[in-house]
């Protein structure tokens, strides 16, 4: 059977079972001909670069509209960034909701990304298509892609395509540069006397996009999940074993919200919060420190075994390594990577963060750098990097008569496989809402907003719905000597219920092997295993 436009070859009986399962809609939106959008809370805004689209006021979609026929809607449609699960769910939620308020509305999807815009690269998305993608992963409906629509030329160009096809709507799937670029858009379109109306969907699996409407953008939940499981699957077999130290990097460089919220799935026995760590202003060397007292504590208690939890991004809260990178970004831009000529420039604390590194790592920090000259941190193998530190710490330790256990680690890296996979049914009935109330936000002529849909921890059916200006998201950052505007990356809170829950339960954690096995993802079944929000949304 080949049912993909691609003929990429048989397609599996969960992909035919998924395609024929629709996502649960909220009540709210059940009726589109009933809806409309009300202004409510006035939004805090950034006048400065967005003139003509500060100061909007945040909008609930409501019941109590007419029937009347609504207008057609010629509406574009674009996915920006990473990918992440239930991505085509949102275009599929998009396409039917603009189709109930006008059967002739017709949706564009741009190719490979913002690109597609500025080249004017597009094609009408159709049912018979659409239908194929339902609650499927990946991006692969239209592509994906990271260039920004941020120069006047790049902009022009936009403007041009969407004259060009006549759109009243351009909706922007992506994350907070994408959401960043968003306002720009709307902001210049209208600027230029463009009527088309830009409105953003949250997406990211890193879960950093967050406001008080959104209460976590969409991939979170199915790449937690499908660590989650990874991680069960590592604790049971180190218990089995009894053998091994699994060092489990996440992804997330710049918050922890999935190291959380895979600790609260798993209940591993030490996992670190970036966060925390930048709070308590900890060195490398005290991380590594705290690894190894945990170690330290369970081979007293006759076990030389566990599982550790590291965010990504944790280089980068540890501030004396945040220091050595940026000192180094300086000095290797014009000057030599040799170690002997790097050390006697750095400052004192630079220079012992960079000497209690092992070897390798100091390599890598000193020769693989980007097209800029910067150090490039998102390569640099954090568990390996604390394995080393720890085993060294640990050898000191016996020589000492301070340790008398066995360290054997294997490292690890969850990453890729959790972006493009079957979105949870969280996931599908979430992106689909998403698509709906873009639908709406471009029905209302909202330009400059934010789809959102909150309450997400009550039933499908409760969930409500609406738009937050983008520009009330938006602050504005020095950067290489410009204001630039940036939507801000929300990191956990260290005073949120989440991590609270975490704070009160983890020193249980490092001795009890008190092991959580979420398992495999679930589409099919009771509720309570099918239908569960992120723990971190509770």
């Amino acid at each position: 059977m080949s049912e993909t436009p691609h003929s990429i070859g048989d397609v599996s009986p969960l992909q035919i079972a998924l395609r024929s399962s629709k996502p649960t809609l909220p009540s709210i939106l059940h009726d589109l001909t009933q809806l409309r959008a009300v202004p409510s809370a006035s939004a805090n805004a950034v006048v400065e670069l967005f003139p003509h689209i500060s100061g909007q006021s945040k909008l609930t979609i409501i019941s109590g509209g007419s029937r009347e026929a609504r207008r057609l809607h010629r509406v574009g449609v674009v996915l920006s960034g990473g990918q992440a699960a239930g991505g085509h769910n949102v275009i599929i939620g998009l396409f039917e909701a603009l189709r109930q308020l006008n059967p002739a509305s017709q949706l564009f999807g741009f190719l490979n990304g913002p690109s597609g815009i500025i080249k004017g690269q597009y094609r009408e998305l159709v049912a018979s298509e659409l239908h194929l993608y339902l609650n499927s992963g990946g991006f692969d409906l239209i592509g994906s892609g990271r260039t920004k629509i941020e120069t006047p030329e790049q902009l022009a160009a936009a403007k041009k395509t969407i004259e060009a096809l006549q759109l009243d709507g351009l909706v922007i799937i992506g994350g907070d540069d994408s959401n960043t670029n968003a306002a720009m858009l709307g902001e210049y379109l209208r600027s230029q006397g463009c009527v088309c109306n830009v409105v953003g969907a949250p997406k990211t699996i890193d879960g950093d996009l967050r406001s008080d409407d959104i209460e976590v953008s969409f991939g979170f939940d199915t790449a937690c999940r499908t660590y989650s499981e990874a991680i069960g699957n590592i604790c049971r077999d180190a218990l089995s074993a009894k053998k091994y130290y699994h060092f489990i990097r996440l992804m997330g460089r710049s918050a922890s919200h999935i190291t959380l919220e895979c600790a609260l799935q798993t209940h591993p026995n030490l996992a670190i919060i970036g966060e925390e760590v930048a709070q308590q202003s900890l060195t490398l060397q005290q991380v590594a420190e705290r690894i190894a007292d945990v170690i330290g504590v369970r081979a007293d208690a006759g076990k030389d075994y566990g599982v550790i939890l590291l965010p990504e991004g944790l280089i980068e809260f540890i501030p004396d390594c945040k220091a050595l990178i940026k000192e180094l970004n300086t000095l290797l831009a014009n000057g030599s990577s040799a170690i002997e000529d790097v050390l006697p420039q750095l400052t004192p604390s630079a220079a012992n963060c960079l000497q209690a590194m092992p070897k390798e790592i100091q390599a890598q920090l000193l020769l693989d750098r980007d097209p800029h000259g910067n150090v490039q941190v998102s390569k640099i193998e954090t568990e390996r990097l604390f394995i080393a530190m720890v085993s060294d710490m640990l050898q000191q330790r016996s020589q000492q008569g301070k340790y008398s256990g066995k360290f054997n680690a294997q490292p690890h890296f969850l990453g890729y496989e959790g972006r493009a996979c079957f979105p949870t049914r969280f996931d599908s009935s979430y992106c689909y809402a998403l698509g709906y109330t873009c639908a709406l936000l471009v029905d209302a002529a909202a330009n400059g907003y934010i789809a959102f849909v909150k309450g997400l921890a009550r039933p499908v059916e409760e969930w409500e719905v609406g738009g937050a200006p983008l520009t009330s998201m938006i602050h504005l950052e020095e950067r290489k000597g410009s204001r630039k505007p940036v939507i801000r990356k929300a990191l956990v809170s260290l005073d949120g219920t989440a991590f609270a829950l975490f704070a009160s339960q983890r020193e249980g954690w490092v001795l009890d092997d008190n092991y959580r096995y979420p398992g495999p993802i679930q589409f099919f079944g009771p509720d309570a295993i099918t239908h569960g929000c992120p723990l971190t949304c509770l």
